[in-house]
């Protein structure tokens, strides 16, 4: 079964013998079998092996994983060094950009993230190549809603970030009023100009996290 190798093992523990992650389970053993599929089955928990439960500063929340050759690896909007960024993930570093100076780096990975504890979580967390939304309904969702829902269980506050309409559908989970919730628009570049660009939310994170004695995220990423 999952061995994610840290805190999220007892954790999830119960989650993973419900029927309908054993369901999906028989799913994704169909479907790498007959398909190609994103991301290699020994990344789809990366986002939970690199950020243990009490190590999360910041959550951000994507939809499901790039579905092209080479650019899931288990982290929401990352690409592995070597693998071009994607529009949306160029945009994020424009705004990054805008809002600290700090310049786009020569790579997509965002592993120093990751390794801060910002959990990079998809919404679905594999993907049919070229199909987006193909593993949709297939179950991830209730997994991944439950991470979000022990995540606001949490006594110590988390950044919840949540960019675009299918993750600000997961506000409702985050009742706990120590967290930080950020909301604005998908950094893709159809939705950027409709409030992406200028939300400041690096800035605006770090500053929620020292507000609450937390060590800020060094948003820098290292060339690779």
């Amino acid at each position: 079964m999952v061995h994610i190798g840290n805190s999220w093992d007892d954790i999830l523990a119960d989650e993973f013998k419900k029927e309908y992650y054993l369901k999906l389970r028989e799913f994704l053993k169909r479907e790498y079998a007959q398909y190609r599929v994103y991301p290699n089955m020994y990344d789809i928990f990366n986002s939970l092996k690199y950020a243990a439960y009490e190590d999360v500063k910041a959550v951000i929340i994507g939809q499901d994983p790039y579905h092209g050759p080479g650019q899931a690896h288990g982290l929401c909007f990352s690409v592995k060094a070597g693998v071009a960024p994607p529009p949306s993930l160029q945009n994020i570093f424009k705004e990054m950009q805008a809002d600290l100076g700090i310049d786009p780096p020569n790579n997509g990975e965002l592993t120093d993230w990751a390794k801060q504890g910002v959990l990079m979580l998809n919404s679905v967390l594999t993907v049919r190549e070229g199909m987006a939304n193909s593993h949709k309904g297939k179950g991830w969702e209730i997994l991944t809603d439950e991470i979000i829902r022990k995540l606001n269980e949490r006594d110590k506050p988390i950044a919840f970030i949540l960019w675009g309409g299918n993750a600000k559908a997961k506000a409702p989970l985050i009742t706990n009023p120590i967290h930080g919730v950020f909301k604005a628009a998908h950094p893709s570049p159809l939705s950027a100009y409709n409030g992406f660009f200028g939300c400041r939310h690096f800035s605006q994170v770090n500053k929620f996290l020292v507000d609450n004695g937390i060590a800020p995220i060094d948003w820098r990423i290292s060339d690779k």
